[in-house]
């Protein structure tokens, strides 16, 4: 049995790397909203209470509105930093296993997991500094420098991956 293992290049090192920081992040929230949602939501809910008057004019549903989309916010950077994560272990994983490890491959690689991860990032901010600036939609509009690039790296990488595996897997000529 041939156990040698070739050499991964450490581009694709670190979007393996950044794919598992995203899964450990989206566990680590997971973890924390279990040990202590009610006051995290107590913090939501102060931000949003010290700029009632300014952000909301006085409007305690509108501000309570805010804050309850704010904790779907914090879920949302929960779920995607697991899901997100793990589908660019597993493509990661493909291009290792399947893939010529090529300038495409090492840059797909990078691309996932680093988009992988800057997206939750996206929605961990969102939540939190929605309450305060009196919208969720300003807060998603102010954070998309964050937005953008990380659903644009995590597209452009699967994208990358796909064109990899299928280059590797059907138009690779056959080794001895």
């Amino acid at each position: 049995m041939n156990t040698h293992l070739r050499p991964v290049p450490k581009s694709i090192a670190a979007g393996l790397c950044l794919s598992l920081l995203a899964v450990l992040f989206g566990f680590v929230l997971g973890g924390v909203f279990g040990a202590a949602e009610s006051s995290i939501k107590k913090r939501l809910d102060n931000s949003g209470s010290a700029v009632l008057q300014s952000a909301y004019q006085g409007n305690v549903a509108a501000k309570d509105a805010v804050v309850k989309k704010s904790w779907e916010y914090l879920k949302r950077a929960h779920l995607h930093g697991g899901a997100i994560g793990t589908a660019a272990i597993g493509a990661i994983v493909s291009l290792i296993l399947l893939c010529r490890l090529g300038m495409l491959a090492r840059l797909s690689a990078l691309a996932f997991g680093s988009g992988a991860f800057l997206y939750s990032l996206y929605w961990l901010f969102a939540g939190l500094v929605a309450p305060g600036l009196g919208s969720a939609s300003v807060a998603k509009e102010s954070l998309s420098f964050i937005a953008i690039p990380g659903a644009g790296l995590c597209i452009l990488g699967l994208c990358g991956t796909i064109v990899s595996v299928v280059r590797g897997c059907f138009f690779r000529s056959a080794e001895p």
